[in-house]
């Protein structure tokens, strides 16, 4: 597996475009062979994979998480999507992920990749995916766009998955109004107002909640901070990404904030035009204590 290399000062990116598009580390130089990780790092099995799946950080492209049963209504029409996961008994998380990227630009801060669905297999519909990354001296940004290459209508979302370590004192701020309530297979049910128990707004501890839902009211702003490590992550997200995603599985070392562009589930009640692209950003500048 090659990676693509961007550094800037004391920040160093490894992309894998052959596995998924995706990060396979983000790190903070030190001194001699001191690193402190941004995201948690892809293992090389998660590489020779060929997916984007256990990366650091992946595309989820043209949809996020699951469509129940692979049945996808859009207006009058019903379209059926494949499974594509292991392990899971519902299509999930698009295409991007599991398929190689190509290099179509790149230097010593910067790189774009792009895939090109056909349509074939997988989601049903052709459409152009890229993903550009800028890294600077404070931190990393990720545009991502999708281009309906159909000559009509196509649901079409866009998400990114970031894996951030976490221990037993890193805290999480964000602001969010709304949240989904799930079945037993992570499937969204009632849609309810945030409760206390998963209120962000002042900043809190995240180890143990044992999230799997899916967020909306997100004014695209969320801090990480690493006490321990004097390290805090500020994450944006421009107009296109308005709902997150917030995993933290029980007894492992990370968690994961993820900005998507609607909700888990309802890709369906989407809509791009032929020929149109639906694009945005998201920021992930680092400070320390």
């Amino acid at each position: 597996m090659q990676l693509l290399s961007l550094q800037a000062g004391r920040l160093l990116v490894d992309l894998a475009p052959e596995a998924g598009g995706s990060i396979a580390r983000f790190v903070v130089l030190g001194g001699g062979n001191a690193a402190s990780d941004a995201l948690r790092p892809a293992t090389e099995a998660a590489l020779a994979s060929g997916t984007g799946k256990d990366s650091a950080c992946y595309p989820l492209v043209p949809f996020s998480n699951r469509i129940a049963n692979g049945r996808l209504l859009f207006g009058d029409e019903q379209i059926h999507v494949p499974l594509n996961w292991p392990g899971v008994p519902h299509p999930m998380h698009g295409d991007g992920w599991s398929q190689a990227w190509t290099v179509v630009g790149r230097d010593a801060r910067s790189a774009e990749l792009m895939y090109e669905h056909d349509g074939r297999s997988g989601w049903p519909f052709r459409y152009r995916a890229r993903q550009t990354f800028v890294l600077d001296e404070t931190g990393l940004v990720a545009g991502m766009s999708i281009e309906n290459l159909e000559d009509r209508d196509v649901p079409a979302g866009l998400g990114l998955h970031p894996y951030f370590p976490c221990d037993a004192e890193t805290e999480l701020t964000c602001r969010l109004r709304g949240v989904w309530e799930t079945d037993a297979e992570v499937l969204p049910l009632n849609h309810v107002p945030v409760p206390l128990a998963w209120d962000f707004s002042q900043g809190r501890r995240v180890e143990g909640l044992g999230l799997d839902h899916c967020f909306d009211g997100w004014d695209g702003r969320a801090t990480i901070a690493w006490p321990r490590r004097g390290m805090r992550l500020e994450l944006s997200a421009t107009e296109a990404f308005r709902h997150l995603v917030i995993y933290v599985p029980d007894g492992q070392t990370f968690f994961c904030i993820e900005p998507v562009s609607h909700a888990n589930g309802a890709v369906g009640s989407t809509r791009l035009a032929a020929g149109m692209t639906l694009a945005g950003e998201i920021a992930f500048r680092l400070s320390f204590s």
